[in-house]
């Protein structure tokens, strides 16, 4: 079980397997939508999950996420892949309570491997809370594996990509440059000891996170995951209405991507990002390269963007700090002229 490299067994890796935000949007452009008032939030709303009010004290949140293998250890992978699929739940404000495995496999793959990469979904769900209820699971030329998850939330606490209001700061809850390493350690331009803290980095759930946000004024949350953080900030700024603003300076990061970004170790996911968000996104002159592809660079398992009151701010963060490495690296406007501005 050891030998086979799931990785190897994939064109692409992780959430670095996504369809473009711009393409995602041309595909789905024209779909029938069908209007129904307790659906608060569908797949037209560019958000994390779908919403659907079932009475005044519960609304059911849905989600679904699986990709290709981002590690070789077939465990770590199945708690990787239910951790992502997660996190959209808690983006969203709830908590998830029901999950379905979806699952490709190969010929080539043991039965070892697949028991192995969902013991690994099953404990993440586990520890979520959740319950894993049955699944699908079916041949294929690669492996994939992820969840369909049912949350629970109050309809009053309902937590959208498209809610930021001007005087807002924004918290990212986990640092970034995931794509870019895991690109260069298949290279293997990465020590043994960067690919166990990002891989531990990608099994954390954002329970905890959500567990500290509710408990302050957030007016908008999101996870970063396939479309980079520009990617995801531009919907978030799309959506409210408003300018978002990244202070570079202040940005949470794996100080090692910076290098391979500089080496050009850069995933394909992050040019797809760029195409799809450079033109609404200004960069001062004194952001270099290298750290726009961080910022462009698809993110597994990444952390929440929270965008909170700014009396709440620094309150929210000494709470995410105990278990994280947040840090706020940036704040809202009102629009002006651009979706997302990089300072």
């Amino acid at each position: 079980m050891k030998d086979i490299k799931l990785t190897k067994l994939s064109s692409c890796a992780g959430c670095g397997a996504k369809v473009g935000a711009g393409t995602l949007a041309q595909l789905l452009e024209g779909l029938p939508v069908i209007k129904d008032d307790k659906l608060v939030v569908g797949f037209d709303k560019s958000d994390d999950a779908s919403v659907y009010i079932v009475n005044d004290e519960l609304a059911l949140v849905q989600t679904l996420d699986f990709f290709p293998p981002i590690v070789d250890d077939p465990h770590l992978f199945g708690q990787i892949a239910a951790a992502n699929a997660l996190s959209d739940v808690y983006a969203m404000g709830g908590e998830p309570k029901l999950a379905l495995n979806i699952m490709t496999v190969t010929e080539t793959m043991t039965r070892e491997t697949v028991h192995e990469i969902l013991r690994g979904g099953y404990e993440k769900t586990y520890e979520a809370g959740a319950i894993i209820s049955g699944g699908h699971t079916i041949n294929d030329t690669e492996p994939k594996y992820g969840l369909s998850v049912t949350g629970f939330v109050h309809p009053k606490k309902i937590l959208t990509n498209s809610g930021a209001l001007p005087g807002d700061v924004l918290i990212l809850t986990k640092p970034l440059g995931i794509g870019i390493i895991t690109t260069a350690a298949k290279a293997g331009l990465v020590s043994e000891s960067l690919i166990d803290r990002i891989t531990i980095q990608m099994t954390e759930l954002n329970k905890k996170s959500h567990d500290n946000m509710i408990n302050y004024q957030v007016h908008s949350c999101t996870d970063i995951t396939g479309f980079g953080l520009i990617g995801h900030c531009r919907e978030m700024a799309a959506g409210s209405g408003v300018t978002v603003h990244i202070t570079s300076a202040s940005l949470n990061f794996h100080r090692d991507a910076l290098e391979f970004a500089s080496m050009g170790m850069i995933p394909a996911g992050a040019y797809r990002n760029r195409d799809y968000a450079e033109s609404e996104t200004e960069a001062y002159s004194s952001v270099s390269l290298p750290l726009l592809d961080i910022m462009y660079d698809p993110q597994t398992s990444g952390g929440l963007l929270i965008a909170v009151s700014e009396p709440d701010a620094l309150k929210l963060l000494s709470d995410l700090r105990h278990h994280t490495d947040a840090a706020i690296i940036g704040y809202i406007t009102d629009y002006s002229g651009k979706d997302v501005k990089v300072e």
